[in-house]
């Protein structure tokens, strides 16, 4: 396995596409205003306490009120209370714990109006961010996530991942967190600190214990609603919780993005930072590394599989339906083995699809009937070890007797949605179509005026099929185009175009405004 990233940095935001072995299996976008992203912290301010739904809605400055629900108050919800009070009366004047006294656990069954009430002040962290008509999910249970731990204030329990399986490793790092960790910090040892000496699992807890200091600092004098303290941009969470020796590459296209990214493995995986290179290529970095094909192969309604079958996947309000055909696919071994072969590779195709577009709440697929029973138990063991690599909680249910499987997967962010269908730019939906050799003509002349006014190294971006139209021939209107201007116009076909959409860059690969 070796994965990549391309970080593709545009003047709206910055694209992220994680490549494994060359397949896109998470496309995440990064826009200039990331509020409300999952991890930040705010100091809210209560609208109203719901005694039937045992919840209150909060304002913590979004234009939809956030939801508060008991349950995601946290034990120790009295104790953060306290202290995010007293730092706002200029009581708490230290952010260290250790002479802080702590309250006692609020119960597991108690009410929310016996704890807090309306018009208080009160600090959370994002849970879920805004979904569609939904404001953000808050949970007052305050974590600050590093490369190798979670630091968990106003408790002492040191909690170890699951996946770490051997009970020496395991006695070894509760023994290493026993002795450095202050007291009244609990600490949950993330599965990426298995092996790690001392030094980098004290490195990263002192890096922890500062953005605590930091937000403490921010909450003195602070009026809600306000953020105290933003997470990380969504590049560096995604080094700090995927970044391993299975890392080849990672692509910028941006020189100081990939300075400061330089900077952050530098601090978490020291030796590291060679794996980041500036792309200086003049042709589109999703178009070079095949990620903007991917994405319309993958996006669309139809998802074509590579044996010739095909998902469609539709939405409703309720859950996502996708359904398997077998499309073209012919098998010599009778239908059975041929529907298994394809429900297999739907599968593997599916995991990667849920992933991908980050589709949350109850999924159902109606893969293609088959009546061998151990048949149905491999489709359900390939499905669960394909999504066994989704880091967001799921369950899958074994196929019914329809061959239906039902999947309910964590839905925290919104699910990335990108349209694939394109607007007729002939006749730009209305049905009526102009000559489109125009076209050609429309280009030349607008390529006239920029040689016309001067402009230097320019180059004609197109859809494939034109730059086939254009490089058409030995004497081709390119070549003419070097006998007219007497200089070398470049034209180069990005997918990513419309058919019929074309632009014009200079050297620097600015597109050139006429």
């Amino acid at each position: 396995m070796s994965l990549e990233l391309v970080v593709d940095v545009r003047k709206s935001g910055v694209w992220l596409a994680l490549l494994n072995d060359g397949k896109l299996i998470e496309l995440h976008e990064e826009q200039g205003n990331n509020e409300f992203s999952v991890g930040d912290i705010y100091l809210g301010k209560v609208r109203k306490v719901v005694p039937s739904l045992n919840a209150s809605f909060v304002d913590v400055g979004y234009d939809k009120d956030a939801f508060l629900h008991y349950l995601d108050l946290g034990p120790q919800f009295n104790s953060l209370n306290k202290f995010s009070r007293d730092t706002l009366r200029n009581k708490q004047n230290v952010a260290d714990l250790q002479y802080f006294k702590q309250e006692n656990d609020i119960p597991k069954d108690g009410k929310i109006n016996n704890v807090i009430s309306s018009s208080a002040p009160i600090l959370v962290q994002v849970a879920k961010e805004p979904i569609s008509s939904k404001g953000p999910r808050l949970c007052a249970e305050i974590t600050l996530a590093g490369r190798f731990l979670v630091l968990v204030p106003f408790s002492n329990k040191i909690s170890i991942s699951q996946k770490i399986k051997d009970q020496e490793e395991r006695d070894r790092l509760k023994d290493v967190m026993k002795s450095i960790k202050p007291k009244n910090f609990g600490v949950i040892i993330r599965t990426v600190a298995q092996g790690k000496k001392i030094e980098l699992l004290d490195q990263d807890l002192n890096n922890l214990l500062a953005k605590w200091k930091k937000m403490h600092a921010n909450l003195k004098g602070a009026k809600p609603p306000m953020r105290i303290l933003g997470e990380i941009d969504k590049t560096s969470s995604i080094l700090r919780d995927l970044l391993n020796a299975d890392f080849s590459n990672i692509h910028v296209n941006d020189a100081a993005l990939a300075e400061s990214l330089k900077e952050y493995v530098s601090d978490i995986a020291p030796g590291r930072e060679k794996i980041i290179k500036k792309y200086d290529g003049k042709l589109d970095i999703f178009e070079k590394f095949g990620v903007s094909r991917q994405i319309k192969a993958l996006f669309g309604k139809k998802v074509p599989l590579p044996s010739g079958g095909y998902l469609i996947i539709e939405h409703t309000e309720a859950m996502h339906v996708v359904d398997v055909n077998s499309g073209n696919r012919k098998g010599a071994d009778g239908q059975e083995n041929n529907a298994l072969a394809t429900n297999l590779e739907a599968a593997e195709e599916i995991a990667r699809v849920l992933q991908l577009r980050d589709m949350g709440g109850i999924v159902c697929i109606d893969f293609i009937d088959m009546h061998e029973r151990a048949n149905n138990k491999q489709l359900h063991a390939t499905l669960k070890a394909a999504m066994s690599k989704d880091r967001a909680k799921h369950n899958i249910i074994p196929p019914s007797k329809f061959g239906v499987v039902e999947i309910t997967r964590q839905r925290v962010r919104p699910q990335t949605n990108i349209i694939t269908a394109e607007v007729c730019p002939t006749c730009n939906g209305t049905g009526e179509v102009q000559a489109s050799i125009l076209y050609a003509e429309e280009i030349e002349n607008n390529l006239d005026y920029l040689v016309s006014r001067g402009e230097k190294g320019i180059a004609l971006l197109v859809h494939p099929y034109l730059e086939a139209y254009f490089k058409k021939g030995i004497i081709s209107r390119q070549v003419k185009w070097l006998f007219k201007y007497k200089t070398w116009i470049p034209v180069r076909g990005l997918s990513s175009k419309h058919l019929l959409q074309y632009a014009f860059v200079n050297k620097s690969n600015d597109e050139i405004t006429l």
